[in-house]
């Protein structure tokens, strides 16, 4: 039929190009080829290397066939053209096509059984450009209109964003789900938790504790972890960190995939360390060496021997430092996006909120840069669809409180942190404070009294010593309350205790 003949034709052909001017690519003949194979042998989806989806497709027609094959193959059935016939009796479209018969005529020779995965990968490959061209066109379109606010480097943001989504494989037409393809998102969850017997669903921490409190690091929180100076919230995120991108490193080398690991590559953004200061740190926890004698040099020979070893056991490690100073968001989620194309990194930490800047609109009002920054780091998560963790600082109202223990008030200069985090932790060391109560050491002529003094104060260090809380202020999908953990400071190491008893830690 003419009309059918004309649905063969590529989009791109010269008639078509000098009646309509350029047109979008496709190649219409591929997507009924492929159609028509799938048709004749439904496996051939399952043989595919390439996630196509109907929107993919450039025909209208073929996305509501394509779109109906998947729904009868997900139900176990067979798609064949007279299974596909009940559904497509009243699509008006299909019948300018010749109605139900242009379904057996896609079978018709068989044609695309010969290399169906090449069709395949052209029909994704011809959907990737053309939501490339819609980029292009929304970016040119963008520049030209002058009418609002010039704001270049805002443009380049978004564009750069669009660009990231084509490169992931984002259509226009995948902005929205199904409750079953969601519904099924959140089986793969529970079934990952109870792979790992029950304990945790997210990316591993590294610390039991904090593991089975939040059962891991789920992708598109934002978490916020705060504390006063000296508290130890560098080294706890260096901690975790690491063990994620270690986790990960190990189950790569056993032959575990990435997607099935609960380790993670990592992306650390430190505004306030330098990278090799950061590795550094890193080195001497898992060598176990003080961190003043690498300050001095002061090194063993056995020492720098285990230096040298993790060092060399580290190489691979999937963790990637950009100690950039004073970048904007807008500039952190373009390296993170950056990272995510290349390394595929499933876990962001940023040391720390407050030396971030905003887009330069609301740099006037501090709070309202903040809220831009927290929220920024909330699309992040989302758009990346990993966790990220945020540092972040906390008012002088903690010092000024008998009881020093951070509340979610504390958080510094914008209630909006709060708002946009899904979960807020606060780590809290009480050996800490009480440090800065002790009193003179007696000595032979002390009075009874400073002696009696001093050894309370002793008795409570060793009841405080090397010990640490992490206060889950918020958590949106679970419950909140205190986390015991161990900090060796002589190695800014965070561990697990073995003997968990949660009433020394409230």
């Amino acid at each position: 039929m003419a009309d059918t003949d004309l649905l063969f034709r590529n989009d791109d052909s010269t008639d078509a190009r000098s009646a309509k001017g350029p047109v979008l690519p496709a190649n219409l003949e591929a997507e009924a080829a492929f159609l028509g194979a799938v048709l004749i042998d439904n496996k051939v989806i399952e043989e595919l290397t390439t996630p196509l989806m109907a929107d993919h497709f450039h025909e209208p027609v073929h996305q509501r066939i394509y779109e109906r094959v998947l729904k009868l193959l997900d139900r176990n059935s067979v798609a064949t053209p007279v299974t596909l016939k009940p559904y497509f009796e009243s699509d008006e479209a299909l019948k300018q096509l010749g109605g139900t018969t242009y379904l057996a005529q896609l079978t018709a020779d068989g044609q695309g059984l010969l290399h169906p995965r090449e069709l395949a990968d052209q029909i994704y490959d011809l959907a990737l450009l053309r939501e490339l061209v819609s980029v292009g066109r929304n970016l040119v379109e963008g520049a030209l209109d002058t009418s609002d606010e010039v704001e270049p480097l805002r443009k380049i943001e978004m564009a750069e964003a669009d660009l990231y989504r084509v490169a992931e494989g984002a259509t226009t037409g995948s902005e929205a789900q199904t409750f079953r393809k969601a519904a099924f998102g959140a089986l793969e969850v529970v079934q990952a938790a109870m792979n790992s017997g029950g304990r945790f669903s997210g990316k591993t921490t590294g610390l039991d504790t904090i593991n089975d409190k939040t059962s891991g690091l789920h992708n598109s929180d934002l978490v916020i972890l705060a504390g006063r100076p000296a508290m130890g919230k560098t080294s706890l995120a260096t901690n975790i960190a690491f063990n994620a991108a270690r986790r990960l490193m190990d189950d790569l080398k056993t032959g575990i995939e990435a997607d099935k690991s609960p380790g993670a590559g990592v992306a650390f953004f430190s505004l306030e360390m330098s990278a090799d200061q950061l590795a550094t740190r890193i080195l001497a926890e898992q060598a176990e060496i003080s961190s003043e004698k690498l300050r001095s040099g002061k090194l063993s020979r056995e020492e720098f021997q285990r230096l040298s070893f993790a060092s060399q056991e580290l190489t691979d490690l999937p963790l990637y430092i950009d100690d950039t100073p004073a970048l904007t968001i807008g500039a952190l989620r373009t390296r993170a996006r950056r990272l995510k194309r290349r390394h595929n990194i499933g876990l962001v930490i940023v040391d720390y909120l407050q030396l971030l800047q905003g887009s330069g609109r609301a740099s006037d009002n501090r709070v309202n840069e903040i809220s831009e920054i927290s929220r920024g780091l909330k699309t992040l998560a989302k758009e990346l669809h990993v966790p990220v963790i945020a540092l972040s600082q906390l008012s002088r109202q903690v010092e000024q409180r008998e009881d020093k223990r951070p509340q979610l008030a504390d958080l510094r200069e914008s209630g909006s942190i709060e708002q946009d985090a899904d979960m807020v932790w606060f780590i809290f060391r009480a050996e800490y404070y009480h440090n800065a109560t002790k009193p003179d050491t007696p000595d032979e002529t002390s009075s009874e009294e400073v002696r009696m003094k001093y050894a309370e104060w002793e008795a409570r260090h060793l009841e405080l010593v090397n010990k640490a809380t992490l206060i889950v202020a918020k958590q949106r999908h679970g419950s909140t309350g205190n986390v015991p953990l161990l900090f060796h400071s002589e190695f800014t190491k965070f561990s697990s205790p073995e003997v968990r008893n949660y009433e020394e830690y409230e």
